[in-house]
């Protein structure tokens, strides 16, 4: 994913230390019952499209925006499938990040899937019951959106019970 200016910016004053930031992700479905995928230029594998809204920007609105800037498809989002924060990541250039992902439940409306941008060595369609190596995050994603589960989000732990001052 294309780092955006206003954390650019950041690291600017900040350097590589954690900055916790809200990120998307959307499983895309087309009227077949396939998931749209993307082969990462970063490090080759297959996952479903991701990215980091920008400021002011509504979760639904950021994952409908990547969708179709890294695959030229346009899709609507149904419904969140899950909210969860990821464990931390260092980048290769030593920046560390942790994500809140909003993954949401999309449904294609139109455009050709293909490469769109940078980001993406490959852009395919792909049947629920033949898709490529997925880890296993990108599994359970897709689990969800093919479930007629209602939304979904990672419990809280039940805070210790205490003397009620806080």
């Amino acid at each position: 994913m294309t780092t955006p200016g206003f954390i650019r910016d950041l690291r600017t004053r900040i350097g590589h230390e954690l900055l916790f930031l809200p990120g998307v992700t959307a499983v895309v479905l087309d009227d077949q019952g396939r998931v749209l995928l993307g082969r990462r230029a970063d490090d080759g594998g297959w996952a479903l499209v991701s990215g980091i809204p920008e400021p002011g920007e509504q979760p639904a609105e950021a994952a409908v925006r990547e969708v179709h800037e890294e695959t030229a498809v346009r899709c609507v989002a149904e419904r969140v499938l899950l909210v969860q924060t990821l464990d931390p990541i260092r980048y290769d250039n030593g920046d560390c990040c942790q994500y809140m992902d909003v993954t949401l439940l999309c449904r294609a409306v139109g455009g050709e899937a293909r490469v769109n941008d940078e980001e993406s060595l490959e852009v395919g369609w792909f049947s629920p019951d033949a898709l490529p190596p997925l880890r296993e995050a990108a599994l359970t994603r897709i689990k969800l959106a093919l479930s007629e589960a209602p939304t979904w989000f990672e419990p809280a732990p039940v805070p210790p019970a205490g003397d009620g001052e806080g």
